[in-house]
């Protein structure tokens, strides 16, 4: 009887822990359900409609956000430079490339909760569109790092991990049909503090 018992709840145990761990985890990574991906940027359209998946409202509902809506843009937040490796905020980057339609756009450096990352300056870790310099063909290029660069520059300071968070505002790629052609800028690695 007792053998029954101790059985029973190391099953329990065994279930209700494992089913924890997993939507912990489901909600903390960010190519979770209804993701989706274009290179290392990754986004989840539908997280501010009623057709939201129920891990996409827990997502929302646990960190506080005020998600857009459909109609109203979407964002995306990168993890990993282009070549796979963990963006840290000791380490300079290149975010290069052409940047899609869109009223507005702000781009900023994050922290784990995907707050604006602190710098300790005035300067804020963050840059929106009628601030950057374009190139001839309209491409963007936005250096990152802690030392000042010409052109366009998104300071980043302290140590640890950092995630880039890319917005766009009344987009047309804020529909499911507009996301099969669109192409976001590169984030490419320049160099690390020793």
């Amino acid at each position: 009887m007792l053998k029954n018992a101790f059985l029973t709840l190391v099953a329990l145990v065994i279930a209700i822990g494992g089913g924890g761990g997993s939507v912990w985890y489901a909600l903390k990574v960010q190519d979770g359900v209804g993701a989706i991906r274009i290179g290392q940027w990754t986004a989840f359209p539908y997280i501010g409609t009623p057709a939201a998946d129920p891990y996409s409202k827990a997502r929302v509902a646990r960190e506080g956000v005020l998600a857009l809506g459909q109609a109203e843009g979407l964002s995306f937040v990168a993890e990993r430079d282009s070549g796979g490796e963990q963006l840290k905020r000791e380490c300079a980057y290149k975010i290069e490339g052409g940047f899609p339609t869109a009223r507005f756009w702000t781009l900023y450096a994050a922290d784990q909760s995907l707050g604006v990352v602190e710098t300790g300056k005035p300067r804020p870790a963050a840059l929106q569109s009628y601030q950057v310099l374009r190139e001839p063909d309209n491409s963007v290029i936005i250096s990152v790092g802690n030392r000042p660069a010409p052109g366009n520059w998104l300071l980043s300071n302290g140590a640890g991990t950092m995630y880039f968070v890319l917005t766009f505002y009344d987009t047309p790629i804020a529909s499911s049909t507009g996301l099969s052609d669109v192409t976001l800028p590169q984030i490419l690695k320049v160099g690390c503090n020793a």
